[in-house]
């Protein structure tokens, strides 16, 4: 039996109680009994030939039916079935049908269900694989706006199958066939002439209706690749507008993977449609080349696109200013000749990355290595008897009084909060991030954290400046490039030499001053990072200002700056600056707490920094400075803390891995 036939003549004839007779024969006889009522029977009054048939249509009118093409019908997907196994209500062969009462009106969805039940019933799922597409089509219809009932008739759904397909006909050709490309040009014409007229005449002036309708190019997109086929939502809903810019990312990749990098982009993909999306730029179905004076990106028309969002009618937004028409949405670092300044950023950020990681990275695998050796082997480090010297070394030396300690741990907060808020947005693609933004109320929530702890971040930066310059301009004995300053000198190029020939085994480990090399680099770090990543985040928070003196190619190299420098903060910290305060071997078990408790054991004092530790033995100045151990309440306090904190740094290092990798 040809299996799946005549599914659609069923649906043509859903309103009509009764199989009308032919126009032409008002007194017709029946032309056969109910045993002859095969397909040869019914195309006898169904091709057309004997006139048309009208049936009684709504409000008294007549409807015509369609006459059915043999010849079409047999090399559709439904010619192998009988006419009678959709129209299970025509129970005789008389030109005005008797209807069964019982019998269900012709459905699609219905009848591909019960074929696919009957399927899974005899385990030939695998064997009926694309009757399991259509079911699948099936449910995103079910779903579909086009399911949903017709406002003004609710009798009826806003679309029906056979509305979109001739189900007597119904073929898809195979891909790559001429028989394919005809059957995707009429898809708008399918669309546009039955419901939406004008949308198909805005389509038909659009780049992608005069390239697919005028010049046949089967690769400009129709409506099915904007709305898809089966799963139709409505276009006012955000599950439609996320899905929306993915379906002109099939086409645009480039294009897609530029937007994301923006602010517009990355609120998108945590999930949220309140920033631009393409057709916001774009339009939707009257899209024109960038090029087109009529276009909505044309710059004579782009402030004015921009504005319908960067508009002081709105809450929280000011008007776009003249520097938003450099701004480029689809900026990239790869096209020189297009966007020089972003691909000059990305190559010096790139450039710094490699090389900070890759000195520090090398600089810890092989300290963790030499300690690790000097462990097993049980060496100790020479040091200056102390015995007759009155020192007890029970006690503690003082190395951070409660304001560095009280910063330190300030700032460390804020800068988690940092790096989580901004990497959320950096990573937004990323599976946690979109989780994250919801957690807290969406991206505007998220936004404000990140600007309060911004705010934190660079007035404790400005507190520390102001405090230790006041401090060091009125100290008339302070050495600029003395023992006990941060300034780097010559002293630590020797000793990072020096160093790098202890890991090797080809010499002494350097005895270091009150700063070692890597705890200077760890400070003047923040001074790089604070202005780099203060500054352009200060850009990026107030674009109406930055771009009323600036233009706007600035929001796409702070945009890629900013992110690419919290990025390095964010990875040095968790890696190098964790690795040489807390896990190296001679730091194991972690944490190590002296920035904590403000005082460390004179023993690990004399290992850490033996040369000051021998300047202040020298001159009498170590006893002055000795205290007692820090409480076991304290003690116990702050290795829970420093615990706590280092498992939330590690979080953080996770969460960032899983965003860049993914």
């Amino acid at each position: 039996m040809r299996a799946l036939g005549l599914l659609a003549l069923l649906t043509c004839f859903t309103v009509a109680p009764a199989l009308a007779k032919p126009a032409v024969s008002e007194k017709a006889t029946p032309v056969a009994t109910v045993a002859k009522l095969d397909n040869a029977t019914c195309i006898e009054c169904h091709d057309g030939k004997k006139g048309k048939i009208e049936v009684p249509g709504k409000d008294g009118d007549s409807r015509k039916l369609s006459s059915l093409d043999s010849v079409k019908f047999n090399k559709g997907v439904h010619g192998d079935m009988q006419c009678l196994d959709c129209h299970k209500e025509i129970t005789d062969s008389q030109a005005q049908h008797k209807i069964a009462p019982s019998a269900k009106k012709p459905d699609c969805v219905t009848c591909h269900e019960d074929i696919w039940a009957k399927v899974k019933k005899e385990g030939l799922e695998k064997e009926k694989e694309r009757l399991g597409l259509v079911i699948q089509n099936v449910e995103a219809y079910k779903n579909s706006f086009h399911a949903k009932k017709d406002k003004e008739d609710p009798t009826k759904v806003n679309a029906t199958c056979a509305e979109c397909h001739n189900s007597h006909d119904f073929n898809v050709p195979p891909k790559g066939t001429l028989r394919r490309t005809a059957w995707h040009k009429e898809i708008p014409k399918a669309c546009g002439e039955k419901c939406h007229e004008d949308q198909l005449e805005i389509y038909a002036g659009s780049i992608h209706g005069e390239e697919l309708l005028d010049k046949g190019n089967i690769k400009a997109a129709v409506c099915t690749d904007c709305h898809t086929a089966h799963g139709v939502i409505n276009s006012s809903s955000d599950a439609f507008k996320l899905a929306n810019v993915n379906a002109c990312g099939d086409c645009h990749k480039e294009s897609l993977k530029s937007y994301t990098d923006t602010y517009h982009g990355q609120v998108n993909r945590l999930g949220y449609t309140y920033t631009a999306r393409c057709a916001d730029c774009h339009d939707s179905h009257g899209i024109k080349a960038h090029d087109d004076p009529k276009s909505k990106v044309h710059p004579k028309n782009r402030l004015k696109t921009c504005q319908k969002c960067h508009s002081d009618k709105k809450p929280g937004m000011h008007d776009a200013t003249p520097g938003f028409l450099t701004f480029g949405p689809h900026a990239n670092v790869h096209d020189f000749e297009k966007y020089p300044q972003m691909y000059i950023a990305s190559k010096f950020m790139v450039g710094l990355l490699i090389f900070v990681f890759a000195f520090f990275w090398a600089h810890s695998g092989l300290w963790y290595y030499r300690e690790w050796q000097d462990r097993k082997a049980q060496k100790t480090e020479p040091h200056v008897q102390t015995d007759d010297l009155n020192l007890d070394m029970s006690k503690h030396f003082v190395r951070f009084h409660w304001g560095w300690r009280v910063g330190h741990l300030t700032f460390l907060l804020v800068t988690m909060t940092l790096v989580l808020t901004g990497t959320a947005a950096l990573f937004a693609q990323s599976d946690w991030a979109p989780l994250l933004a919801k957690a807290v109320g969406g991206p505007k929530v998220l936004g404000l954290i990140h600007r309060i702890a911004a705010f934190f971040f660079v007035g404790i930066f400005l507190v520390h400046f102001v405090y230790v310059m006041q401090k060091l301009l009125r100290d008339r004995t302070f050495r600029w490039f003395g023992p006990d300053s941060l300034i780097p000198n010559w002293k630590d190029l020797d000793d990072v030499i020096g160093m790098f020939k202890w890991f090797v085994g080809k010499g002494p480990r350097p005895q270091f001053e009150r700063w070692a090399y890597f705890e200077k680099f760890d400070y003047w770090a923040v001074f790089w990072g604070v202005n780099i990543i203060g500054w352009t985040g200060l850009m990026l928070a107030f674009p109406h200002i930055t771009a009323q003196y600036l233009p706007g190619w600035v929001f796409n190299v702070a945009t890629l700056v900013h992110g690419e420098e919290a990025f390095l903060a964010a990875v040095f910290l968790f890696t190098v600056h964790f690795f040489n305060n807390h896990f190296r071997p001679d730091k194991l078990p972690p944490p190590d707490v002296v920035m904590f408790t403000g005082t460390q054991s004179l023993r690990e004092f004399r290992h850490e920094h033996p040369a000051q530790y021998q300047r202040l033995l020298a001159s009498g100045e170590l006893a002055k400075r000795l205290v007692d151990a820090p409480s076991r309440p304290m003690h116990v306090g702050s290795v829970i803390l420093g615990v706590v904190l280092i498992t939330a740094g590690l979080t953080l290092l996770v969460l960032v891995s899983i965003g860049f990798l993914g």
